[in-house]
């Protein structure tokens, strides 16, 4: 009954510790997750400011014309798909890796029909698994992703579809509505649907010609998407993360409530065990 008792005690202290643990990462997260969404309105007025600019030149210009802005016959389609670098975020990487698996399989007969790009270990290793070829991925993000450290894979990703090695580029990555809601999303980015823009918008000179500022613009107005739904995907796994171990620090709880239970009823089984014996003892002694 003693080596219960004790063991018991040990499985006591050891959810503790659990539980000290899943409490600080839940709060650690709720923190970055804070930042994540002022790092997101912080990139909205960018983005924003330059949509108007090419809304105003496509508006505004008659005969201009772009390969990202035209539909062509689609024989090869990308998917970019961001993902974390680490687990313990819940549903989080499985829900929109799941999503990008029945997108495959639904559009395609073939892999040589569509190509990869990847930002996360998650992702990178879930298509490996696969035998899935990715033309491009980025890991070790951090927590508060810079512009620069997704610039390289957003370019080769836009510079691709530029070149004809790819007809259509899709974006796939969690939206973020809540610490409790994330929505795995496949948006189509390139072409481009015909930028509009619905508040007031400035007039422009454009130098040395319209077509020319687009040029430079449209390429980096992708990116600029690109980033955002890295951020997006950021605030996501923060807020699934802060969740998963919310979920987990009441489990923990739970669990202790039930040791305790146990412990003090077999603790109070052997006092019983033992005065029965004393009594006994007594008995015995005085006939």
């Amino acid at each position: 009954m003693a080596k219960g008792i004790r063991e018991i005690k040990r499985q006591i202290k050891s959810t503790q510790n659990t539980r000290q643990i899943t409490k600080a990462m839940e709060m650690v997260a709720a923190s970055k997750l804070r930042r994540a969404q002022e790092k997101t309105e912080a990139a909205r007025p960018y983005s924003e400011k330059l949509r108007e600019v090419v809304a105003s030149i496509a508006s505004g210009s008659t005969g201009v014309r772009h390969p990202m802005l035209e539909k062509r016959a689609v024989r090869k389609t990308a998917y970019l798909v961001i993902t974390s670098d680490r687990g313990l975020a819940g549903g989080y990487n499985a829900n929109i890796l799941r999503r990008v698996s029945n997108e495959l399989r639904d559009r395609h007969s073939s892999p040589d029909e569509y190509m990869i790009y990847v930002i996360g270990r998650k992702g990178r290793d879930y298509f490996r698994r696969r035998g899935i070829p990715v033309a491009e991925m980025v890991t070790d993000l951090s927590d508060a992703p810079s512009f620069a450290d997704v610039k390289t894979l957003a370019s080769r990703a836009v510079r691709d579809y530029e070149l004809g090695n790819c007809d259509a580029l899709y974006l796939c990555y969690n939206q973020f509505v809540n610490a409790l809601t994330q929505i795995p999303q496949v948006e189509g980015l390139l072409p481009m649907e015909p930028v509009t823009f619905d508040g007031a918008m400035q007039s422009y000179e454009f130098e040395p010609s319209p077509a020319e500022v687009l040029d430079v613009l449209l390429p980096r107005y992708a990116e600029t998407l690109i980033y955002k739904a890295v951020l997006e995907g950021k605030a996501s796994e923060l807020g699934a993360k802060m969740t998963a171990m919310g979920a987990a620090t009441k489990n923990a709880s739970k669990l202790i409530n039930e040791y305790t239970l146990t412990y003090n009823r077999a603790r109070q089984a052997a006092i019983t065990q033992e005065i029965t014996e004393i009594v006994a003892g007594a008995n015995a002694a005085q006939s």
